[in-house]
């Protein structure tokens, strides 16, 4: 039996994510990233298309590798400015029915007690399409907006980390009792404390006594992506992630890529094909090659000229 082809668009709420200038094309529609009906539009087409879920990037910092300097970034939208992505998803998933969000949330600048309540309610408003993508972050710009000179060292990240996600865990799936909320209007109990538990966790990054503060929501757990590329990212992976994202410059980069990742999840004593591995890949499409190779051209001179507006051969506009 075929297995089925996972579809994850991969997205940011900024005006141009991985194609810095396209924004700038007269059929691009990045620079509407902060009008909700944009969002709307884009969840209700992904839907239409067969797509399984959104997978939403996100950033604490802006990108200062040129000469020190953010202004390159900011001047041609790259990741500047950007909104947060978690208050897009009750909107799109109102809008859609089997659309899934993955969305991008840094264990790094979060508090694992608020973070789990967030997302325990978008568990519940999107009922069960919720994913987080856990990141540790890599801008020092990012470690500076929130109080540190400089972000933690890359291992220091994932044991902070493993520490982050042990709280949500005892949050999510430990905290209430599955039939601790009753919702008795004739007695006025609507749930039962005996069956709601303080976690009382204390460790060295993290004190959170609890309890919960949210009763279980569809999944209790959302679904954990991870894109870790390091021989840490990839363990951290196997042991927590229920979809691994990759990006890989060539076939053969790809391959040894999953190949990493499934010897890192039998390490985990995990089942190494049961994982699902999303690769990332810019896909060009037209009704030949050669007109997707005009779109391919098309598209490219957004990146440092005004491109010239295109249409479909048929009158239909494409983005």
């Amino acid at each position: 039996m075929t297995k089925p082809l996972i579809l994850n668009a991969f997205v940011m709420n900024t005006p141009s994510h991985l194609s810095p200038g396209l924004w700038t094309h007269p059929l691009d529609e990045g620079f509407r990233y902060n009008r909700l009906d944009h969002w709307i539009g884009l969840a209700r087409l992904l839907e239409e298309g067969g797509f399984s879920a959104m997978f939403i990037a996100d950033t604490w910092g802006a990108y200062d590798a040129l000469a020190g300097s953010m202004a390159a970034a900011v001047r041609h939208g790259l990741h500047a400015s950007i909104n947060d992505p978690l208050l897009l998803v009750p909107a799109m998933a109102a809008a859609t029915t089997h659309l899934a969000f993955g969305v991008t949330c840094s264990v790094s600048y979060e508090h694992p007690f608020a973070l789990a309540r967030r997302f325990s309610t978008l568990d519940r408003l999107t009922n069960g399409r919720i994913g987080w993508n856990v990141v540790t972050s890599a801008l020092d710009t990012a470690a500076r907006n929130l109080g540190r000179p400089e972000q933690l060292p890359h291992d220091d990240r994932y044991d902070r980390a493993e520490e982050f996600l042990d709280v949500c865990y005892k949050l999510w799936k430990r905290s209430w009792e599955d039939d601790a909320a009753l919702r008795d209007k004739r007695s006025g109990v609507f749930a039962d404390p005996r069956k709601i538990h303080a976690i009382d966790h204390h460790g060295p990054h993290f004190d959170v006594a609890g309890p919960h503060l949210c009763e279980p929501s569809p999944q209790r757990t959302p679904v954990l992506y991870q894109a870790g590329a390091s021989r840490r990212g990839r363990a951290f992976a196997a042991r927590h992630a229920k979809c691994i994202f990759v990006g890989a410059p060539s076939k053969a980069a790809l391959k040894r890529c999953v190949a990493n990742i499934r010897k890192a999840l039998a390490e985990a004593g995990r089942d190494p094909l049961s994982v699902p591995i999303i690769a990332e890949h810019t896909a060009i499409v037209g009704r030949d090659a050669r007109e997707a190779e005009e779109r391919r051209v098309d598209m490219r001179g957004a990146h440092g000229r005004k491109a010239r507006s295109r249409s479909c051969r048929d009158g239909s506009e494409w983005t």
